[in-house]
């Protein structure tokens, strides 16, 4: 990727826009990350534009998009879906998409509403249970307007080489995924684009400027812990014992 301070320079009085796609709030199953956190580090990382994708939930986003517009932060509403085939992002939503729908049912509810379909994390050995399956993209991949080619989660410097590989592979346009769960990785993988116009989203990305930095060894830890306190919060046993027999099992 380009040197970060380099194109800060170069690009101080344009009129570029700092986006972070693919971002996770409290209203996800494995995130605690509240409203002033989100808007602290907007604030602190200079961010304009946050796509919020909440696993199977758009109530976040909607909400987030409302409040955060008060202090000219930028939200798209997007959804993280978990179909039967592996998980897909749909941009730009007016209503929640069911989980659990096959690849190309998901992919058509989200062209239904005129969204943008967006596959995170193509290759990811570490959660290859919820990776796109490369049958399943290849059924939609004319219907795909945007792929991850770098997922700010990668644990391993090469599963962004093989992330490059499927999107050039299939002729799709780029994106820096954040996949932020927490505060502090927000601001840290992120795009400068010309227009967040939904129109206008996939030319601008082909045509942006990415900054990448690596995944925080912690912050998947992390993710494990929010995970426990969202169940405690809702009160889940089954889910609570659920974790705790497959720690016992060395899989957690």
């Amino acid at each position: 990727m380009r040197n970060k301070l380099f194109i800060f320079k170069k690009n101080k009085n344009d009129k570029l826009k700092k986006v972070e796609f693919h971002v996770h709030t409290c209203y996800s199953k494995d995130s605690i990350l509240t409203f002033p956190f989100i808007l602290l580090m907007c604030k602190l990382k200079k961010i304009n534009c946050i796509a919020i994708t909440d696993h199977n939930e758009i109530t976040g986003a909607i909400l987030y998009k409302e409040k955060l517009k008060k202090y000219g932060v930028e939200v798209i509403v997007g959804e993280e879906i978990f179909s039967k085939d592996g998980e897909i992002i749909g941009l730009y939503l007016k209503e929640k998409i069911p989980e659990n729908l096959s690849a190309s049912e998901t992919v058509a509810l989200i062209k239904k509403q005129n969204g943008i379909v967006y596959i995170p994390h193509p290759y990811d050995e570490k959660r290859k249970k919820t990776v796109l399956t490369l049958d399943a993209l290849k059924e939609i991949v004319d219907e795909v307007d945007l792929m991850e080619s770098y997922n700010g989660r990668n644990i391993k410097k090469y599963y962004q080489q093989k992330q490059k590989h499927i999107v050039r592979e299939n002729n799709l346009v780029g994106v820096v995924g954040s996949d932020a769960h927490t505060f502090y990785e927000l601001g840290r993988n992120y795009c400068l684009l010309k227009s967040t116009n939904k129109d206008e989203i996939v030319k601008s990305i082909n045509d942006g400027l990415f900054f990448t930095k690596s995944c925080i060894k912690y912050a998947h830890f992390n993710t494990k812990i929010a995970k426990v306190i969202q169940l405690v919060k809702r009160r889940d046993i089954n889910g609570l014992c659920r974790i705790i027999n497959n720690k016992c099992k060395g899989k957690m």
